[in-house]
């Protein structure tokens, strides 16, 4: 299944341009502030689609029953570009058990490698997994994740949010993902350019939020 918010008249829109325009982007503390707010939103989209049950709570005048979240989803981002994203989501999901992945791009003569340095989680296992990262470009780093975390047992649901997909790696996920999964996303844009970065896309979302790298 694949949820574009962007299908949708939304505010998404206007936080969604300003993570674009160059104008705009420069401000850092805006645009990590746009990233939490779209997390917010996509949050707010998923938690549509996890189980509920019946809970009786008291009020200050009586008992009542309510819905209520079963079980609150496990929380993965991919650092460091998905920390503000991440951020977004914990807030609406705020007893949620988190992980984190180092995860970085690797170029040679031949192709691009997705590099891992660090890996973070909880048990995995039945459990609604929201894997967090802004771009979903080629969609190496997504599986490439998955490979790292399969010790951990297989989710229930894995719930991909990103803000900008290219369909290549939207097709390459389709082709390599074999547990329940569902891609949720701001924009689909065009394409890949040759360094496989996605276009019209918005830039390196890690260095716009937190400085060049070297």
């Amino acid at each position: 299944m694949l949820f574009v918010l962007e299908d949708q008249n939304s505010i998404a829109s206007q936080f969604m341009s300003e993570l674009r325009d160059i104008t705009i982007q420069s401000d850092r503390m805006r645009f990590r502030t746009n990233l939490q707010r779209i997390g917010n939103i996509m949050a707010y989209e998923i938690s549509k689609k996890l189980s509920y049950g019946d809970k009786t709570i008291e009020t200050p005048l009586a008992k009542m029953s309510i819905s209520a979240l079963k079980e609150q989803p496990v929380l993965i981002t991919i650092l460091r570009a998905g920390i503000p994203y991440f951020n977004g989501f914990q807030q609406f999901f705020d007893r949620a058990d988190c992980g984190f992945i180092g995860a970085y791009r690797k170029e040679d003569s031949e192709q691009l490698k997705i590099k891992l340095d660090y890996v973070a989680t909880p048990s995995l296992e039945g459990r609604d997994v929201i894997l967090i990262d802004p771009m979903l470009a080629t969609g190496f780093s997504v599986t490439e994740a998955l490979k790292a975390m399969k010790d951990r047992g297989y989710p229930r649901h894995l719930y991909i949010a990103c803000v900008v997909a290219a369909n290549e790696g939207l097709d390459y996920l389709k082709k390599n993902i074999k547990i329940p999964y569902s891609v949720w996303c701001v924009s689909v844009d065009e394409k890949l350019n040759q360094q496989l970065y996605i276009v019209p896309g918005l830039g390196d979302a890690g260095d716009l939020s937190f400085g060049e790298k070297i």
